[in-house]
């Protein structure tokens, strides 16, 4: 039988977005991906001291995004007040062009900019898009800024996405890059 704090903790992780099932404990290590989990599990430890940005990129079905929630629901545990955001990055892309058609840029930027972790899924998708990378280059600045821990998966590297800004591709190349195989 749960516990209060665990149903608490069940609640909070489903209205982020984070699935319950992707933890450390369910996530199938191997020579492949043995790096990535320890790189995450650490994040997930120390957010926003170990490995800040962490970059996961490789194929489909690698563990990226059980890697990434898993990072999620372990801060959550320890820390039910963080403020995570979780989405997709066509997710954020749709949401900060819903928010400058609707003028409502300042509370785009007020959700994004306080978060204490974000984690996004499929980076590769905001490549190409000239105001979605503006808006992310000043959020990734801020969140840096104030210890904020930054995960991003994508599907390759960012010295291959060629439509990616010089100055976010930098940035994503700071911190721990892993490719998991």
């Amino acid at each position: 039988m749960q516990t209060v704090q665990e149903d608490r903790i069940q609640a909070i992780s489903r209205k982020i977005g984070l699935r319950k099932d992707f933890t450390f404990e369910t996530f199938a290590v191997s020579t492949t991906n043995e790096m990535a989990h320890a790189a995450a599990t650490a994040v997930s430890n120390r957010p926003g001291v170990s490995y800040n940005p962490l970059f996961l990129y490789g194929g489909v079905g690698v563990g990226k995004t059980h890697l990434m929630h898993a990072i999620g629901n372990n801060i959550l545990r320890n820390n039910q007040d963080a403020k995570i955001i979780y989405c997709t990055g066509e997710e954020f892309t749709n949401e900060i062009i819903q928010a400058i058609q609707k003028k409502q840029t300042n509370l785009f930027k007020g959700k994004y900019r306080k978060a204490d972790v974000l984690l996004i899924d499929d980076i590769q998708f905001i490549a190409g898009k000239l105001s979605v990378q503006e808006e992310f280059f000043h959020t990734f600045n801020a969140l840096t800024q104030q210890q904020s821990q930054i995960v991003l998966t994508s599907d390759r590297p960012p010295h291959e996405m060629t439509l990616l800004e010089d100055r976010l591709r930098s940035r994503f190349e700071a911190g721990l890059m892993i490719d998991i195989g």
